[in-house]
């Protein structure tokens, strides 16, 4: 079980683009004349009169499940977790209507909510993306539903619109974080395929904040596209790089020989046997990794002259 979250300005076009198909149905509603489309326009629109101010008083949720999921599911299974995951999120006391459609092969829902609450507050949406993601997730596991694809598996030719730039983002990132050591290093990497980026700064101040990413005009939060793309978590991931490039240039400048003595100046000799074989180890490496200097090739004149003798006594006895 996964979910979409969407936030939006008419509930005209939502609710119209849910309910003017042939292969839609409402499985639920509270608040509203659920009869007709019109109707449920028009009721929503007078409760968001409680607060004009609020812009984005549509919220809109698509419940996916998998196709595996199909035989597990009725139609009031599905009502019924659509109110589960409401109420876990904190959508209460407002006007809603579920929707199922069967257009795809997966089975899913969409709920429409009105973010102005019977009492005329608004409805946050403050950090939901990641609040929907674990209710989902322990939804999944309480009721034995089948897990999707991961991120590495989904057919990436098949998206489209901000899927499609959402998983470009994702996968630009996924390959630069594995090995830049600096922010510039990052944009520079990402202004290569056509990414930018952008900073949220704390309110008077030059503290970072938060971080989101804009492709092909489209702009996504850092935690949107994943979790560990949030800026705290790509700040932490850059100082493991910097902190493991460092380590292996260390490493790469020192001789075999110092390593070694490192490890065994790093052991307390437990008996005087172990520090005499520590001190010829130790002999041994300095002679070991001192150069040695070749010795000078006799002269050949040398050999000429020693041999002489010899050639005048066996001459002598073949007389």
């Amino acid at each position: 079980m996964i979910a979409k979250l969407i936030v939006g300005k008419s509930f005209g076009g939502c609710v119209r683009y849910l309910l003017e198909r042939e292969q839609s149905k409402v499985l639920d509603s509270a608040g509203v004349r659920d009869y007709d489309t019109k109707t449920i326009i028009a009721d929503l629109n007078a409760q968001r009169k409680l607060r004009p101010q609020l812009g984005n008083a549509v919220g809109h949720t698509v419940l996916s499940w998998s196709n595996e999921d199909r035989t597990k599911l009725t139609l009031e299974k599905m009502a019924q977790h659509a109110k589960e995951y409401m109420e876990r999120m904190g959508i209460k006391n407002t006007q809603y209507v579920t929707v199922l459609h069967s257009d795809k092969d997966h089975p899913h829902l969409h709920i429409v909510y009105n973010r102005v609450d019977n009492n005329g507050n608004t409805i946050g949406n403050f950090n939901h993306w990641h609040k929907s993601r674990k209710v989902c997730r322990e939804m999944t596991e309480r009721y034995g539903y089948h897990f999707g694809k991961d991120k590495a598996q989904v057919n990436r030719q098949a998206l489209r619109g901000n899927d499609r730039l959402r998983y470009a983002i994702h996968d630009a990132l996924k390959s630069i974080m594995a090995k830049a050591t600096t922010w510039k290093q990052v944009e520079t990497m990402l202004a290569r395929q056509g990414i930018g980026i952008h900073y949220k700064y704390r309110s008077g101040t030059k503290e970072v904040q938060g971080i989101s990413f804009e492709k092909d005009g489209v702009k996504f939060k850092g935690s949107a596209i994943d979790r560990k793309f949030s800026f705290a978590n790509m700040e932490k991931q850059l100082g493991q790089n910097r902190g493991t490039e460092m380590s292996q240039s260390a490493t790469e400048n020192r001789t075999l020989a110092d390593q070694i003595r490192e490890v065994l100046g790093q052991q307390e000799p437990k008996a005087q046997g172990l520090e005499v074989a520590t001190g010829l180890l130790g002999a041994f490496l300095d002679a070991a990794f001192t150069p040695v200097t070749p010795e000078p090739e006799p002269d050949p004149m040398w050999r000429r002259k020693k041999k002489k003798p010899e050639q005048e006594q066996s001459r002598g006895i073949s007389r």
